[in-house]
Formats: structure tokens, sequence, C-alpha cells
């Protein structure tokens, strides 16, 4: 509070009015503040759980998303494709992974009936290592490992996060990598155009947030429970 230059004649009633209505008014703000800055900390930090949306008539919004180069698992003549747009680094991301994930493979991927798309969404000035985690990825993939480091990074993401590019490259040995091409290929950048591509895709699809999927089009926020997909899943494969 300003410093109070109050005349000898400012009644002490007055002074306790002014300190009550000073009191409200930061009150007020302050419940503003967090009634609008914590959802959208949130929605960055990959938080927000949003239904598919409903433009009113009962049948949900689809995007048009293309698979493309993305890397992918699955039957290419499955019946539903699930894109996901995700961040290594992202802690939502890593329990969409354990906890939802690894049953759609069992129950969907692996059986014919779902394919799984991967592209990249990371959120750099939340997660300084996530770019890196992304391209370390791709980097495996050039030896035909793109899912195993993909499942790596997700079940290590704790320790590398913490620790940074040294120990991505520390996992080459671990999945049979030639470690030097490998980390030449983190070092270069040479995927961090591709990473770009994704992450440019998904904001013009109005991605905010990691993790965000799209269901045959039908977009799911955040890390939902298996139920959820497997609720959407089970109608497109009945329409």
């Amino acid at each position: 509070m300003a410093e109070e230059k109050t005349e000898s004649t400012v009644t002490i009633k007055k002074s306790t009015l002014t300190l009550v209505l000073v009191a409200i008014v930061f009150l007020v703000a302050g419940f503003g503040i967090g009634k609008f800055t914590t959802p959208t900390a949130n929605v960055a930090a990959g938080g927000n759980n949003n239904l598919p949306s409903d433009p009113g008539d009962g049948t949900p919004t689809r995007f048009n998303v293309q698979v493309g180069d993305a890397p992918a698992i699955g039957s290419s003549d499955a019946k539903v494709t699930i894109i996901e747009f995700s961040d290594y680094e992202c802690p939502f991301c890593s329990r969409f992974y354990e906890q939802t994930e690894l049953l759609l493979k069992t129950e969907y991927i692996d059986t014919g009936k779902v394919r799984l798309a991967y592209k990249d969404y990371p959120l750099s000035s939340l997660h300084p290592t996530a770019q890196k985690a992304a391209e370390a990825a791709r980097c495996a993939g050039e030896q035909g490992k793109y899912w195993e480091m993909h499942d790596l990074l997700f079940e290590k993401q704790s320790e590398w996060a913490q620790l940074g590019v040294t120990k991505l490259k520390d996992y080459a040995p671990t999945l049979g990598l030639d470690s030097q091409a490998f980390s030449s290929c983190i070092d270069s950048g040479k995927y961090a155009s591709a990473v770009q591509k994704d992450f440019n895709e998904g904001s013009s699809l109005g991605v905010s947030g990691t993790p965000t999927f799209f269901v045959n089009g039908i977009q799911l926020v955040g890390a939902q429970p298996y139920a959820v997909f497997q609720q959407v899943i089970e109608q497109e494969l009945s329409a």
C-alpha cells in the first residue's frame, strides 16, 4: 500500500473504512487470479480432460487429421486410427502410456482393430529436453528401434528429464543401437524440422496441451482413462 499522508483531521473511522475497502479489493483480485490462471496452466501442462466436442446434434466434431509419415503401430487396415500429439517429458503423457496405451495395445492394436500413430508436440517452455527426446526417438528409428525408444523414454522419464541429452545418449546400448551414429544424429539436429512440422500441424488443429488425441478425427484431450477410449473406439467399430 502507498505511504499514507493523512492530515490530523482524518478520523480513525475513515482510516478503518479505507483499510476494509482495500482488503476487499485484494481479496477479489486474488480470487480472479486464481480462477483464471490455474486452468490455463493446467491446459499447458496437459491436465485438461475435455471430452469430444459436439456441434449440438449429438454428433461429435471430426477433425481432418492424417497419419502421413508419422510412426505408427497396428494394421494399416484397422477401422479405427488414433493419432496422438504428445510430449515425451510431459507427466500426463507418461501417465497415458502407463495406464492406457498398454491396454489399448493388448485389446485393440495387437488384434488389428486400432492403429496408433505418434506425432511430436514438445512443450519446450515447460519441458526443456522434450525436443531432443523427440529427435532421439526418430534417431533410434533410423536403426529400427523407434517404438522401443518411445517406450523407454516414457518409462525412464523422471531419469532423463533431470539429466538431459547426455542421458538420452546413454540409452543407445540398452536398445542395441550404434551409439556413435545415434549420438551424431541427436547432435546434428537432423530431425528438428520434422518435430517442428508435427508441432505446427498440431497447433493448426487447435492442440494446446498434451496429450491430445484424434480417434478417427474425434478429439480427446488429456490423459483420459482407458474406459473413455474404449467407449469411443467401440462406437467407431460398430458404426
